[in-house]
Parts: structure tokens; C-alpha cells; sequence
């Protein structure tokens, strides 16, 4: 099983990014998500949407990200909008239990 991030980098406060995760070798995916860590700091989940289309958010997150997938492609998105600098972080990948190990760099200058 692998999971693959893309469409990090660095944006300015304001601006937008989407970033993309396929998950290959798993064949049924309940719910697909994105954590994100920033230094110095713990772990946090920022979005998940399951299988039905259910979606959960970060309070932070809220109004400004939107989560979605494609099943078909076993890939799930996140779309970045209106970033500020507290949003500067590692964004790591979600399938069910299973976590990327790279993740995807996103930095926000002011």
C-alpha cells in the first residue's frame, strides 16, 4: 500500500494551493483524510471525508479548505484557500489506518 502527496509549496498569505493524495495497492477505502504537523508542534487532522461523502473539518480549516475524492481513483484532495502563515505545515496523507510517510511541505509567507 502507498500513498502518494502532491501540490505543496510556497504560497503567500491569501493565496491558494491543491494538494492531491493517490492511494495505491488498497482496493476499498472507507475514509480518506489529510493531517497536517507543523514544527514544534503535534499532529492534527485538518479534513476527512468518508466514504458517503460525509466531511469533517478542522475548526481552523472551516469555510477556508474544502476535502474531496474520487473513488474511482482512489485519490483524495484538498483544496487550500485564503492561507495564512499558521498554515505553514507538513500535510500527510490519510487511508483508513494507514498514514503517509513523506507527506507534502506547505508554506505560507506573510
Amino acid at each position: 500500500v502507498q500513498l502518494v502527496e502532491s501540490g505543496g509549496g510556497l504560497v503567500q498569505a491569501g493565496g491558494s494551493l491543491r494538494l492531491s493524495c493517490v492511494a495505491s495497492g488498497i482496493s476499498k477505502i472507507d475514509t480518506m483524510g489529510w493531517y497536517r504537523q507543523a514544527p514544534g508542534k503535534q499532529r492534527e487532522l485538518v479534513a476527512r471525508v468518508a466514504s458517503d461523502g460525509t466531511t469533517t473539518y478542522l475548526d481552523s480549516a472551516k469555510g477556508r479548505f474544502a476535502i474531496s475524492r474520487d473513488n474511482a481513483k482512489n485519490t483524495v484532495y484538498l483544496q487550500l484557500n485564503s492561507l495564512k502563515p499558521e498554515d505553514t505545515a507538513v500535510y500527510y496523507c490519510n487511508a483508513d489506518k494507514l498514514i503517509s510517510r513523506q507527506g507534502t511541505l506547505v508554506t505560507v509567507s506573510s
